[in-house]
């Protein structure tokens, strides 16, 4: 009889034992501040890669001019040895995002990767004074606009087609 009694005292020391470790929890769940916000977004500061690349690439470079401030620019980057590939990205106002991507490289694969395997449309949009085709996809949506200097420039993102034209008509081309 006595090891019945042992058994019963193990297992209510450790329902005993689970109730503390869980109250612990509990309160240092609600005594530990968290923030369940997203990190806000640093704001960069694209001029200088912008003149960069505006010298070394074969094509004008976009960039736009005349957005509200709160457009804010994310990353940026130009890589000459990769197909001279310009990326501007932005954070729309809606918090939607929006990435600007030019390159040399072979039209095909390169609308591909900038649009995140977007799908070409039979639409198109006169968006300051250039003739833009709409691509839709599961991930982005995209503007893409065929250079006539082996350039092509995609407007892709998250944002809605609206966002992406807003950016796609306030594109400086250099």
């Amino acid at each position: 009889m006595a090891g019945t009694n042992g058994k019963q005292k193990t297992a209510r020391d450790m329902v005993l034992s689970m109730v503390v470790i869980v109250l612990v929890g509990l309160v240092m769940y609600l005594f530990i501040p968290h923030d369940d916000r997203a990190p806000d977004l640093k704001r960069v500061d694209y001029r200088v890669e912008l003149l960069t690349a505006r010298r070394a690439a074969p094509y004008p470079v976009a960039a736009p001019e005349g957005l509200a401030r709160d457009w804010k620019a994310t990353s940026v980057r130009f890589r000459g040895d990769e197909h001279d590939a310009w990326h501007l990205g932005f954070h729309a106002p809606d918090g939607e995002y929006v990435a600007i991507e030019q390159s040399t490289q072979k039209p095909a694969a390169f609308i591909e990767e900038a649009s995140q395997g977007a799908r070409e449309t039979d639409v198109t949009q006169e968006l300051g004074g250039r003739t833009w085709k709409r691509y839709e996809g599961g991930r982005y949506d995209a503007l893409v606009l065929q250079g006539t200097d082996d350039s092509t420039t995609v407007v892709a993102g998250t944002a809605s087609f609206d966002r992406l034209a807003t950016m796609a008509a306030a594109l400086k081309l250099e």
